[in-house]
């Protein structure tokens, strides 16, 4: 279950107590040294001292593995120090992923649902809930087994939450939408705002009521402060998996495949379909009604305004292949020198142009030639 939170403080041990050995089996992984060296905790390499694991992902960090204090380094089997445990595995970020987890348990939150929360007697809530204070749920909405809604979370009329979701302080799921299981949504998210639509009647604009919803589907992580806004009509759906950072802006009748990455203050407009394992890279911005096929890569503060349907990486605005982009930022650099060339190069033409006396060619120059 992802319901509860975690907390890492640098003064706190958890009572678990592991060797590198189960270590290793836990996300096998081989054990290079002492196989019974005892961890009890992780931390960073500069910070980690006795009884502590550590984890090298980046090379630029290998330098660090001699000087640190861990117990043991979680890194890929090319990294190898006389004198240090290592626990190698195929993929140190994930294994290390694993372990933290392991070392800090999840906190215990409040069981059922507390007498300061509101919920409307036509709700449907399941079992094994933990509803804090502040709380306000309306009619018709549906709540499954083992959710937790943190201080402030709204759940509009008829909208349902999935089992083991967890809605973080000031989350509001409006009317209508429908949140699947093992969701995580971080504070002050909206999912089912407005969406953007408006008609334009003369000098001013006419709402156009957007009765569609939004759709989350299950494992999907939603960051602090992010509005997914709800359809015009039908649904804006965010896939199984995907992964949204903070200050993220999904418009109305997006639709995102699978295991997506969308990073943070990116911007996605209108009608516009983004495939799955698709990845939208810091400060992305993608014109609406277009379509992003899968497996895609958008490179930091790109604009996407047209269809790409396949597959690679792509950066800049308008976004192009990557290693095009990359030369075109190459001579970028060089356009002030390029311009100042280009200058004297017409300056030299227009004097071809002119009659040899005004180019100041004399008699004897023309004798020799």
């Amino acid at each position: 279950m992802t319901k509860a939170f975690r907390i890492q403080n640098p003064e706190y041990r958890s009572n678990t107590k592991k060797t590198l050995k189960e270590l290793a089996s836990l996300v096998e992984g081989e054990v290079a040294g002492d196989e019974n060296a005892a961890i009890c905790g992780v931390a960073g390499i500069e910070d980690a001292g006795e009884g502590d694991i550590t984890f090298i992902a980046n090379p630029k960090y290998i330098g660090r593995v001699s000087a640190t204090k861990a117990s043991a380094i979680i890194a890929s089997s090319d990294i190898k120090v006389q004198s240090k445990n290592f626990l190698h595995v195929k993929n140190p970020y994930l294994a290390f992923a694993k372990i933290l987890a392991l070392f800090n348990p999840p906190v215990a939150l409040y069981k059922g649902a507390h007498p300061a929360a509101y919920i409307h007697q036509t709700a449907v809530i399941g079992s094994s809930v933990s509803i804090y204070p502040h709380v306000y749920i309306e009619e018709d909405a549906k709540i499954g087994n083992g959710v937790a809604l943190y201080p402030g979370v709204y759940i509009g009329k008829a909208a349902q939450v999935d089992d083991d979701t967890v809605l973080y302080s000031n989350v509001s799921v409006r009317e209508g939408c429908r949140i699947g299981k093992r969701v995580i949504v971080h504070c002050n998210s909206v999912v089912g705002s407005d969406g953007f639509g408006f008609a334009k009647d003369g000098a001013k604009y006419h709402k156009i009521p957007q009765v569609g919803i939004v759709r989350i589907e299950d494992d999907v992580e939603i960051g602090a402060s992010v509005t997914i806004d709800r359809a015009t009509l039908g649904e804006t759906v965010v896939g199984r998996g995907t992964k949204i950072d903070n200050l993220v802006q999904i418009a109305h009748n997006v639709t995102i495949g699978e295991d997506s990455i969308i990073v943070a203050q990116a911007g996605i407009a209108g009608s516009t379909k983004i495939g799955s394992r698709v990845t939208l890279a810091g400060q992305v911005g993608v014109v609406g009604h277009i379509e992003i096929g899968d497996d895609v890569i958008i490179g930091s503060q790109s604009g996407v305004a047209q269809d790409i349907t396949s597959k690679g990486v792509f950066s800049g605005s308008p976004a192009i292949p990557h290693r095009e982009w990359l030369k075109a930022q190459n001579i970028f650099a060089k356009l002030p020198e390029m311009r100042k060339m280009l200058l004297e190069l017409e300056k030299r033409v227009s004097l071809l142009d002119k009659p040899e006396e005004k180019r100041g060619i004399g008699e004897g120059e023309k004798r020799r030639n």
